[in-house]
């Protein structure tokens, strides 16, 4: 009677091998020196920079600067092979000058067997595929794009990073939905998935991981596109706060945690009677069925009339919020709004907002005061959290009240 291996189709007469114990391992193969690029966040986010032998795949939308960040990493790592698939040598070389990154070494090539045997032959120490969707083998059947191509081209890349211990760096455009163009199973073929993120009505871009094999997803990097590229921003944490803020109804700023980085961002509302039968609620940045809770959830636990307004919410500088400590924010500023009475200009909110109308805590918040403190701002609206420049709120209806009494001060101030 067969045995379960042999109806499965397994090869049964394979050679066995024998397993290793990993103490016996060398540490120094079991942690190779990393190549650095000597861009503080693109190492940062990478876990320390390249690991020789790794593939990592580098996503976003088309014209977000992918092939700008990967021309910048090919000017600061030595022996790194820059392959276009996209654009000529001349196209490089023109955009090289303009960031100033021209002593690099290019190919135009979307033959991946050719690719492969200029790697063997070349032994780069970083490999730029720009980009994977422009790659093509005899191997795979489909034209350039297509599922089959995508996937054995990034196998054999795979394989002979490996091998020759080159570090590859794969370029992909992302698809309307947010994946990387191709098969979803790119991502789990590669130690490391980047993306690379903004839009081109603002200058921030965000880098983050969202898988690396090699170091932790925690980390993010952020950089402001000028003429000369994608520069690294120092000050992170107020890089989406703009100088000029306008103080008016309506507007506060929250802090966001992205992985370990604390970013504030200013979040603006704006609430007019609606003119139609049903109110409309528009979002920028937020997600618009978490702004239907929350506005539910002032109507009834507060009791704002919010079904007789129309509410619009936006995320200032392009930021796409989805972690749900700017619930207190959005409420806030819908608050504000309403009441037709400004925060002060030193005013932060931050925390989650429960169907029952109460405030709970998000993660971090004692860096998020920190940050706040150090950034200049002097009052702190959050759940739990004691404190003499905090203003502690444990429902919605106790930030209505906080500014009510704030509005009572002022009118009180005025008058004497």
């Amino acid at each position: 009677m067969p045995t379960a291996a042999a109806k499965a189709g397994a090869n049964i007469n394979a050679p066995a091998r024998t397993p290793v114990s990993l103490a016996s391992v060398d540490p120094n193969r079991a942690a190779p020196e990393r190549i650095r690029t000597a861009i503080v966040p693109v190492d940062a986010v990478l876990g320390g920079g390249f690991v020789p032998g790794s593939l990592v795949l580098l996503g976003g939308d088309p014209g977000v600067g992918k092939s700008t960040l990967s021309l910048h990493v090919a000017s600061h790592v030595p022996r790194t092979l820059y392959v276009s698939g996209e654009e000529s040598i001349e196209q490089v070389r023109l955009r090289a000058l303009r960031l100033d990154s021209n002593d690099v070494l290019a190919l135009h090539e979307t033959n991946c067997d050719t690719i492969l045997t200029t790697l063997i032959k070349e032994k780069p120490a970083l490999a730029i595929i720009d980009s994977i969707q422009t790659i093509t083998t005899a191997s795979a059947e489909g034209g350039a794009g297509s599922v089959g191509q995508i996937r054995a081209c990034t196998t054999q890349l795979l394989h002979v990073a490996k091998q020759h211990n080159i570090a590859v760096l794969l370029i992909g455009h992302v698809t309307k939905d947010g994946s990387v163009a191709g098969p979803k199973t790119l991502e789990h073929l590669v130690d490391a998935v980047l993306y690379l993120e903004g839009d081109d009505q603002h200058s921030m871009r965000i880098l983050r991981a969202v898988k690396n094999r090699f170091g932790s997803t925690d980390e993010i990097g952020i950089f402001s596109m000028d003429a000369n590229g994608l520069t690294p921003t120092n000050a992170a944490s107020s890089a989406f706060l703009s100088p000029d803020r306008v103080h008016v109804p309506g507007s506060i700023v929250t802090v966001l945690m992205d992985g370990k980085q604390p970013l504030l961002v200013e979040v603006q509302a704006l609430t007019t009677r609606t003119t139609f039968g049903y109110p409309q609620r528009r979002a920028s940045g937020f997600d618009l069925n978490r702004l239907q809770v929350l506005i539910a959830v002032l109507t009834t636990r507060a009791g704002l009339p919010l079904g007789q307004y129309d509410v619009f919410v936006n995320v200032v500088g392009g930021v796409k919020v989805t972690e749900p400590g700017a619930d207190l924010a959005i409420a806030a500023a819908i608050v504000s709004s309403m009441r037709n009475v400004a925060w002060s200009a030193g005013t932060v909110a931050f925390g989650e907002v429960g169907l029952g109308g109460e405030v709970r805590p998000v993660r971090a918040l004692d860096r998020r005061v920190q940050e706040s403190l150090i950034l200049g701002f002097s009052t702190c609206i959050t759940p739990k959290f004691p404190g003499a420049t905090t203003a502690t709120v444990t429902t919605v209806r106790d930030l209505v009240g906080v500014l009510d009494a704030r509005t009572s001060s002022e009118a009180q101030e005025a008058f004497e």
